[in-house]
């Protein structure tokens, strides 16, 4: 490996970090990296067509925030290549945004492409080469080793069976937003029933249900228990007793007041810490998201955050469990200060990759910088894809490592005098090594 430490004196010194940005860049491209955050189907995990690609709601909302309307890109019945025609019309006022370099870049990568954009005049040649690509029988295969995927983690329902894929590759992980925010929903009731074979009616059988549910994903190999929170959400610990008379109040169909809907909501989720902590999973939080704030949005573009919300409302559960992680994940810079902060104080807070509206270069770097300075090198899962199909962990990877090179190359090679290799260490410590410590896989 060439040592090299930056001459902040040499007039050339701009060319040198170019060139050493590249040099760690493509020494940390060689990782082959687990994704710990994802919404990938095991069981169809690839595109099919290039419309499973550019039906992902970055391009959907953004196509309809620049004037496509939603009835053109929700269309009952749209078959796959004409909704891409109409999108394609709209890339040409989206063709700054760093979504739309991921567009080019699974284009170049996976499909031969060569122009310098996507447009009208050669859209359906894409298409159809995409098309034949998609269709070979070891596309999967081949898109996992092309983008050095070893292990996906996923986002599975609490009942889901766990069944028809490898789960060493795609490694199961409980989501527990149902449980938490939607226990009124008697369907909802009826599937934690059926999943765990325990009628839930009070607090004990509550707990039970959740404690089978736990077991049942142990065993299949889960590795986390995640779940999305709203901003006004602050979790703390509930009596039984009180518990059980408004789970019993829920079950019989009964109104209950905001005050017994928070009650019940923190009971859930203090029961699914007390079962991390029995288990040994990491608890994921995805902390600030207010759901369909923009009510005429495009599927999955209606959600956004605000910034009311403070790690100041998880104060009693980050004491009260000691022994579980908290991988947390924000939504804004100012969150990701005060993030930065507890996992400074806090030995089970643990920085959490670069979530929805903070996954753009500029933001990344600035949470990237503060939390490689001031954060233990063991507490940063660096990046996850939070992808929907396999192709986007390419771009989405390479972006951030092409942050973090850049990062460590001004920082800490030429900033503090740190060699390459000490640089590239860091850096893939922060990508795959605390992946690996952190959810023990």
């Amino acid at each position: 490996m060439n040592e090299f430490v930056a001459d902040i004196d040499n007039p050339d010194g701009n060319t040198m970090t170019t060139s050493l940005e590249k040099r760690l860049f493509d020494e940390l491209e060689q990782l082959v990296l687990i994704d710990p955050h994802t919404h990938i189907n095991p069981h169809e995990a690839p595109s099919k067509t290039l419309a499973d690609i550019m039906g992902y709601h970055y391009y959907t909302e953004l196509a309809h925030s620049a004037g496509l309307k939603k009835s053109q890109i929700e269309e009952d019945g749209l078959d796959p290549k004409t909704k891409v025609g109409r999108l394609v019309e709209k890339l040409s006022d989206l063709d700054n945004t760093i979504q739309v370099s991921w567009l080019l870049e699974m284009c170049r990568e996976f499909f031969g492409f060569t122009d310098d954009r996507i447009t009208p005049d050669n859209w359906e040649g894409l298409y159809d080469t995409a098309l034949a690509k998609m269709s070979e029988e070891n596309w999967e295969q081949q898109v996992l080793e092309k983008s050095k995927l070893e292990k996906v983690f996923l986002t599975n329902d609490f009942d889901d069976k766990l069944e028809g894929f490898d789960t060493n590759v795609y490694v199961p992980c409980l989501r527990t937003d149902d449980l938490v925010f939607h226990f009124l929903k008697k369907s909802v009731r009826n599937r934690l029933n059926e999943a765990s074979g325990i009628e839930v009616g009070d607090s004990s059988t509550f707990r039970a249900a959740i404690a089978k549910i736990f077991t049942h994903f142990v065993e299949k190999n889960a590795k986390a228990c995640a779940i999305s929170i709203p901003p006004n959400f602050s979790p703390q610990k509930v009596d039984a007793g009180s518990a059980a008379a408004v789970i019993k109040r829920t079950v019989k169909g009964q109104r209950l007041t905001s005050t017994e809907q928070e009650m019940l909501s923190s009971f859930a989720f203090w029961t699914l810490a007390e079962q991390c902590d029995e288990h040994g999973l990491p608890f994921d939080l995805m902390i600030g998201v207010n759901r369909k704030v923009y009510e005429g949005g495009v599927y999955q573009g209606q959600d956004l955050f605000d910034k009311r919300v403070s790690l100041l409302q998880y104060k009693q559960l980050f004491n009260a469990f000691p022994n579980v992680t908290f991988p947390v994940s924000v939504l804004g810079s100012t969150s990701n200060q005060e993030l930065v902060s507890y996992s400074w104080i806090f030995p089970n807070v643990v920085t959490n990759g670069h979530w929805w509206y903070s996954n753009i270069p500029t933001y990344i770097e600035v949470d990237t910088r503060s939390r490689l300075e001031a954060v233990p090198r063991n507490k940063q899962i660096g990046y996850y894809s939070d992808m929907y199909k396999l192709e986007f962990a390419l771009p989405k990877f390479r972006m951030y490592r092409r942050v973090l090179a850049k990062v460590l190359a001004a920082d800490f090679v030429t900033g503090r005098g740190w060699t390459e290799t000490q640089a590239i260490d860091f850096g893939k410590q922060v990508l795959r090594g605390n992946v690996e410590t952190i959810f023990k896989v």
